[in-house]
This record gives C-alpha cells, structure tokens and sequence, in this order.
C-alpha cells in the first residue's frame, strides 16, 4: 500500500504537469501568496510580491525538474498580458496629463542624467571587474523594461536571456530600495519618487509606484516608456565605447 503510493503520487504529476494551465495557475497563486505577505508585512517594500513569486517558482522548478520552456508553454499568457498592462498605463497618464505638462522641463533633465548614469554606472563597474564584451552589451541596456532590454543586448552582441535576468533584477532591487533611500534623502514627493522608480527598475518598479501613489505611477510609466527609448539610442555607442 505505502509503496504504491509515491507511484501514484508520481502519475498525479505527470499528468498535472502535461496540462497547459498548471503552469499559468502555479504562477497566478505564487503572485498572490507573494502580494498576500507584503500586504501582511504591513507593505513594506522590503517585501515584495514579485520578488517572492520569482523564489517560489525557481524552488518548484527545481523540485520537480521542470524546464523553463515546458513552464513557458503553461505560463506564457501572462507573458502575452503585458503588452495590454503597458498599454493600460495610458490611463493614469491621461488623468495626470496637466502635471505631466508642467513638469516637462525637469522630466526631460532627470530623463538625460538618469538614463545615462544607468549606463555608464554599470559598464564601469563591470569594466572595472573584467568582464567580457558580452556581458558588457548584456549589462548595458538591463534599466529599460524586458522587451526593449532584450533586443537591444541582441543588436549589440549581448546575451538577451542574460540581459532578461539582469532586468529582473534590477527591477526588484529598485523597488525594495528606491523609495527606503529616497525618503532617507528626505526626497517624498510622489512624482519625483514615481519616476524615479520607472527610470531605473521598469515595470517593477512603476507597479511599486502605483502602491505608493497614482500620480507617482504616472510618472513612472512615463519615465519607463522616455527611458526605453533613450536605452535604445544610449546603450550600443557606450557599449562600443567600453569595448
């Protein structure tokens, strides 16, 4: 009886996971255990929802062997939802357009100085640590949101699932400590710490921006959509530069 059991605990998986859905599902609950305890935690953004969905869905990978494609191809219509998520963005930003036009002059500062410290900060310091040309073009461009990120690191010699690895990263990263550090420098306002935040960490970080407030969230999706855009013009001649 108890040796036939992990057999049949066996055949439960295999056919679970030859289903299309399980992947979608198993992503969609990691999400909400992961928003769950960052609305528990108080919100703190130390705790983040993404960041904890990312931990638990490597770990059930690894457990049960799982191959990043074979969990794509359950997983991928939430891959194909971000396009209408951007495009949503719109909305916030219409209902903001008035400060948006008022603060044109400081955006487009903040733009030029954020997009190329992003940059340069990275090639340096990876420069400066002997990485290869590679890693370089895969580094250079991990500020700008994934699909832009990624054909820029192809265009340049980069490696694009590198770079996607990178921009995960530094999305998380900037949403746990953007406004922790912000607010350390007494920097409060919700449109400067928004765009901050999508300059630097994405989409991450502008859905950090909306927790935090929906003007700072406009301004995120602006500074992510300008900073894409620079990245793209920015990256390939500095990355030349370095090599």
């Amino acid at each position: 009886m108890t040796s036939s059991m992990p057999a049949r605990l066996d055949d439960i998986w295999v056919y679970l996971s030859a289903q299309p859905l399980l992947w979608l599902a198993a992503t969609l609950a990691a999400y909400l255990l992961g928003d769950w305890l960052y609305r528990r935690s108080g919100e703190r953004a130390a705790v983040n929802a993404v960041a904890i969905a990312i931990m638990l869905l490597i770990g059930l990978l690894e457990l049960t062997g799982t191959g990043y494609a074979q969990y794509f191809e359950g997983a991928q219509f939430v891959h194909f939802m971000l396009g209408p998520a951007v495009v949503a963005l719109a909305v916030p930003l219409y209902h903001n357009r008035k400060a948006i036009r008022q603060a044109l002059l400081p955006i487009a500062a903040a733009l030029a100085a954020g997009a190329l410290t992003a940059v340069v900060s990275a090639l340096v310091i990876a420069h400066a640590l002997g990485a290869s040309s590679e890693t370089l073009a895969s580094l250079a461009p991990k500020s700008a949101t994934a699909p832009i990120a990624m054909g820029v690191a192809e265009r340049i010699g980069g490696l694009p699932s590198l770079t996607a690895g990178l921009v995960i990263l530094t999305g998380i990263l900037g949403a746990v400590f953007a406004t922790p550090l912000l607010g350390a420098f007494g920097i409060r306002e919700p449109k400067a710490t928004g765009f901050a935040l999508g300059l630097t960490s994405h989409g991450i970080g502008t859905a950090r921006a909306f927790q935090v407030d929906e003007s700072a969230g406009a301004f995120a999706a602006i500074a992510l959509a300008l900073t894409g855009l620079a990245l793209a013009l920015l990256a390939p001649p500095l990355t030349v530069l370095f090599r």
